[in-house]
């Protein structure tokens, strides 16, 4: 767990990653602000695209991608390729905002939950209680440590054409489910410029990093 700790903070600290307090660490697939107007989704080859750019490139190539059918279902748009071990979920094109998220293939019990949840009409208060108690009973199983990375920010910072995105906010957390500040050494209070535990004692507790740059 130390090793794993140090190397992540390590690599985030020498990437540029920012707070996103509203964003959606313990879950990837809250519910989108709604955009206005007539919902378009994107050719499934822009949603993989688009997904995987929240990855390290090393990590792209082999991704699992969820996104959405022509009529809006959600949907495995590539399953996972040879010793690929992250899964991305694209952009929802209902939503009014770019945002994708990839984490770790241990955690899809967990977000795969979630999404049921919601689907069946819960709200985050009851997704957030109900799988706690499924991960403390072992329905849900755990992974020691997984990491999750995201980017969001208004539609206006992907630009298709390219595939790049600019201005994005990005986040990086490392799940340590029911990791305490006693177990990890580190606060649970946040700070900026240092990594701190969010939900912790929770089963989606998760480093947070913050670097300045």
């Amino acid at each position: 767990m130390r090793a794993l700790i140090l190397t992540s903070i390590a690599l985030v600290f020498a990437a540029s990653a920012l707070q996103a307090q509203g964003s959606n660490a313990s879950g990837a697939m809250r519910p989108a602000p709604a955009r206005s107007g007539p919902v378009v989704v994107p050719p499934a080859a822009q949603q993989i695209a688009s997904a995987v750019l929240a990855l390290p490139d090393s990590l792209r190539p082999g991704a699992r991608v969820w996104g959405y059918a022509p009529d809006g279902s959600f949907t495995e748009l590539r399953p996972a390729g040879a010793n690929g071990s992250m899964t991305c979920i694209a952009s929802d094109p209902k939503d009014n905002r770019f945002h994708v998220a990839c984490y770790h293939n241990s955690l899809e019990p967990f977000m795969a939950r979630g999404r049921e949840l919601r689907a069946q009409g819960a709200d985050q208060n009851a997704v957030d209680s109900i799988r706690e108690a499924e991960a403390k009973s072992g329905r849900i199983h755990m992974p020691a440590n997984a990491a999750l990375y995201q980017l969001m920010g208004p539609d206006s910072v992907y630009n298709a054409a390219t595939n790049t995105v600019h201005g994005a906010r990005s986040m990086f957390v490392i799940y340590v489910p029911f990791a305490t500040p006693e177990t990890t050494g580190l606060s649970a209070q946040p700070k900026r410029g240092e990594p701190w535990l969010m939900d912790p004692g929770k089963a989606k507790a998760h480093i947070m990093l913050v670097p300045t740059m």
